[in-house]
């Protein structure tokens, strides 16, 4: 589970020829100007919003479109300057991070603040009145593997301080900070079972689910036996999940990842504090089958392209595998 990540760094291209600069920019980027917040809502960790502005203005104040650029601001900066491109100035503005809390958004934000000595306010003020020197850390409850735009940050804390200070504080502080603010984490215990030795793929596809939507940390994995029958073992790979997530909610998407149509692929079961969920306890299905559909289909929602993408890849194989 990631809880921090680094938003976009946010560069200002001052000049006398505002047009002109940002004509080149688009050619040798390959990108097109946007809305800011688009542009921040799209972006990645270490990407870069490019905003072009008059040489007169001064400060970082984001005007409302920019170009959102795939590499990080020492690639920028430095193609910029090797294009001899007619910038007067480069401004840098506050280094971004984003931090997610489950709830109590509010507390967070208070406890973020007495901690560095910063100040509460909205995002957007943060980004005005911060300059290149000051850290913005963003609250949201969001899951930081996808993009996050401006309108799911629910708070911010503008800080008059290096991010590197702050950041190597936050890393230390932030695992404390999640576990005030939620106190009662659920462990989970998930087992995973395939008649056909296939474990490889099936551990692979289980991680996959479990990072790319968030759902907490693995705190310990290994090798097990299981017992379906009196006098009967059978090898099972297990961990343990920390999360904040319902039990019942992570037992239903790994349910996604169980079946390829009507083809079982492995069993996954969720254990809480010793007790399996089953999986009529889910809702009214008529089936697992149809159950296993459902769930698939919120996966599909959620999981990252490229996520779903290796998804499908894998399970292919497996599915070809059995046939032949």
């Amino acid at each position: 589970m990631r809880f921090m990540r680094f938003g976009p760094s946010i560069i200002f291209l001052r000049t006398a020829h505002p047009e002109a600069v940002k004509k080149a920019i688009g050619e040798i980027f390959s990108v097109r100007e946007m809305p800011t917040e688009e542009a921040i809502r799209e972006s990645s960790e270490f990407e870069t919003v490019l905003f072009v502005t008059d040489e007169w203005i001064k400060k970082t104040l984001p005007p409302k479109t920019g170009f959102l650029i795939k590499h990080g601001a020492a690639y920028v900066i430095s193609t910029v300057i090797n294009q001899n491109l007619p910038v007067e100035k480069v401004h840098v503005e506050s280094t971004l991070i984003f931090l997610r809390v489950p709830e109590k958004v509010e507390e967070a934000l208070g406890f973020i603040a007495e901690k560095y000595g910063g100040e509460v306010m909205s995002l957007k003020d943060a980004l005005d009145e911060g300059e290149a020197g000051d850290t913005v850390i963003g609250v949201t409850k969001k899951r930081l593997s996808c993009p996050i735009g401006p309108e799911e940050i629910e708070g911010a804390v503008l800080i008059r301080r290096g991010f590197l200070h702050v950041y190597r504080e936050l890393s230390i502080d932030a695992p404390l900070l999640l576990f005030k603010l939620l106190p009662e984490w659920n462990e989970l215990t998930i087992k995973i079972y395939d008649t056909e030795k296939r474990y490889e793929e099936n551990i692979a596809r289980l991680m996959m689910v479990i990072e790319d939507l968030d759902l907490g940390f693995v705190v310990g994995e290994g090798w097990d036996w299981d017992y379906p029958r009196p006098f009967m073992r059978v090898p099972v790979y297990k961990l343990k999940l920390l999360t904040w997530e319902k039990p019942e909610r992570v037992k239903f998407l790994l349910k996604g990842i169980e079946y390829s149509g009507y083809k079982r692929l492995c069993d996954i079961d969720v254990f809480v504090e010793g007790k399996k969920i089953h999986w009529t306890s889910l809702g009214k299905y008529d089936s697992k089958f149809e159950l296993a559909k459902a769930a698939r289909e919120e996966l599909e929602k959620h999981l990252s392209e490229d996520v779903l993408k290796k998804l499908r890849e894998i399970e292919e194989k497996l599915v070809k595998e059995s046939e032949d």
